[in-house]
């Protein structure tokens, strides 16, 4: 059993907090908050804004929300203000936020485990072309989030969207976040445990429960069965990852503390096996944890991984089994290292029951409401009635019979979305960027785009997996820290002296095989112009001196920075 929340556990007693205001952890008696974030959500629960936006907001506009509502507890269902246009990235660290807000809202639906059926799915794009001006991303943690919202409409987004099972519950906000699963789960031939019954009870006890809606930030999780290793384990507060143990057969390795951002760091095995029945449990051990002795004081210290690393992942583990769980975990193997590079299952596969999933690729997540409504005409037209999104912003169709699949695959290409993409489509990331994100610097999706288009022009024989992750901050949501080629957008000077958007380049990362952080070389930063011809002279470098199967990677590590330049 957990802590009630507020309170130590029974086996913490309360020491009285000192002078000192320590970093605000409620297990060791600070409960006084230590910043305008903590002092709003002890002032009232993110989740009861729910019942002002429906009864007062959306009747009275934009201007009768309350400040702190506005940009602390309408996260919690999954409200953020999006970026005021015409306002240039330079601008983006010296405006207040009332001049950074928009009076329209970025939604995001959580999709947990990437899970959707057609039905739902047309939902989401017929919401998208109502009242979201078309648009609807799909994004790296499996969810579709809209722009250009009104908050006069949000209360019949949330009315057709629960309609069908779907909702907005903490999205966003210090909360426990969509919970990533293998999109193939219950399906692939090669799967070692399908932990979807797990993310179904953990939804149930967890999500809009008030016991874990006040935590000190956000809390991201995965669950995956897959031997791809396909929800990015490594960089989650807590990861559950499929593995079998030579005694007690198929279950779950236990890693906690991953995360990027400005700080970012790996996730460590705690050398625990889970069994399925048991995840929610230990699930509901960790968020405790973190909740309870989280640091509260400093926000940029605020993630679990500041607390694993000053803990190590010993102590964090007899703390899980002695004040939590309250019993030792089982000792276990960890994961084995996946037999290829590509973790989005784009391609037609086939599954257990002898039908095929059929996985595409859009250019870097961005899709639009129409879209999404004929891919779920496309696949009912086949035969299917359920499709995923992927953690890397990718989507499936499922459960097509071998004589659909050609027809499928065809369908789908004519909305061009690509189920044999090039490297660079397949493996090109980025996130919102400054069309609608009020921390970016500089434009990301239409970048994206362009740049893959260019890849595929001037380099067409290229076949290596490749990663090209577009970021328009320091804040990492693309992953850049994690890619064969990480882009962290920024302003910087052009040939003639003028400041313009450019990018600061991170090379030779990987999740999965080699899980590493990228390198940096010293004063390398390319203006967004010259990007498509940084990454053909690099991938060009690459094609000449690599050696014999090796990854793009491996030889970052042991270029010299001329030949990165």
């Amino acid at each position: 059993m957990a802590a009630t929340p507020g309170q130590p556990t029974t086996a913490t007693p309360r020491r009285k907090a000192g002078r000192h205001r320590g970093e605000g952890q409620w297990a060791v008696g600070h409960f006084t908050p230590l910043n305008g974030n903590e002092q709003f959500k002890k002032d009232d629960d993110g989740l009861n804004v729910r019942t002002r936006i429906e009864t007062i907001y959306s009747k009275r506009g934009f201007d009768s929300i309350d400040p702190n509502d506005l940009r602390g507890r309408m996260r919690w269902w999954g409200l953020y203000t999006q970026r005021r246009p015409g306002i240039d990235g330079g601008k983006t660290a010296i405006l207040e936020p009332e001049e950074l807000d928009d009076e329209y809202f970025m939604l995001r639906v959580r999709i947990d485990g990437g899970r959707l059926t057609t039905e739902q799915l047309r939902v989401i794009g017929e919401i998208s072309q109502e009242f979201a001006r078309g648009t609807a991303d799909i994004t790296d943690r499996q969810n579709v989030q809209y722009h250009w919202i009104r908050i006069e409409d949000v209360p019949e987004i949330w009315e057709r969207l629960e309609a069908v099972g779907l909702s907005t519950t903490e999205a966003c906000g210090d909360t426990p976040r969509v919970i990533l699963g293998s999109p193939v789960a219950g399906i692939a031939e090669d799967e070692i445990i399908d932990g979807t019954p797990a993310i179904d009870e953990i939804q149930r006890r967890i999500v809009g429960n008030k016991t874990f809606s006040n935590l000190p930030r956000k809390f991201k999780s995965a669950i995956s069965g897959s031997p791809l290793l396909d929800v990015a384990h490594e960089i989650n507060d807590v990861a559950f990852v499929g593995v079998d143990h030579p005694e007690h057969g198929p279950g779950f390795d236990l890693w906690v503390g991953g995360g990027l951002s400005t700080n970012p760091k790996i996730g460590v095995r705690l050398g625990a096996w889970v069994p399925l029945e048991e995840v929610p449990d230990v699930y509901e051990g960790v968020i405790s944890i973190f909740r309870d002795y989280g640091y509260r004081r400093l926000r940029t210290r605020a993630r679990l991984k500041f607390l694993v690393a000053d803990w190590g992942a010993e102590k964090f583990r007899q703390v899980l089994e002695d004040e939590y769980l309250r019993r030792p975990l089982t000792d276990g193997p960890a994961p084995e290292q996946p037999v290829q590079r590509w973790r989005d299952h784009v391609g037609v596969h086939r599954q257990q029951d002898g039908r095929f999933y059929v996985g595409f690729a859009p250019r870097v997540g961005r899709v639009d409401g129409a879209t999404l409504t004929k891919i779920a005409e496309v696949a009912e037209a086949h035969g299917s009635g359920r499709v995923r999104t992927t953690a890397e912003q990718k989507m499936i169709v499922l459960d097509v019979e071998e004589s659909q699949v050609e027809s499928l695959v065809s369908g789908l290409e004519s909305l061009d979305l690509r189920v044999t993409p090039s490297p660079f489509r397949r493996g090109t990331m980025a996130c919102t960027g400054i069309e609608f994100c009020k921390l970016a610097i500089v434009e990301t999706k239409a970048r994206g785009a362009s740049l893959i288009d260019e890849l595929e022009r001037r380099i067409p024989e290229f076949d290596e997996p490749i990663t090209i992750n577009i970021n328009g901050c320091p804040n990492a949501c693309a992953r850049i820290q994690v890619a064969d080629i990480g882009l962290k957008g920024q302003l910087v000077l052009d040939e003639n002296g003028d400041q313009v958007e450019g990018f600061q380049v991170h090379l030779g990362g990987a999740l999965g095989l080699e899980a590493g952080f990228g390198r940096k070389v010293r004063g390398l930063k390319v203006t967004s112009a010259e990007l498509p011809d940084y990454v053909e002279r690099v991938l060009k470098r690459f094609q000449a001196e690599r050696e014999d199967g090796e990854r793009f990677a491996a030889w970052v590590a042991r270029a010299s920075e001329e030949a990165l330049s």
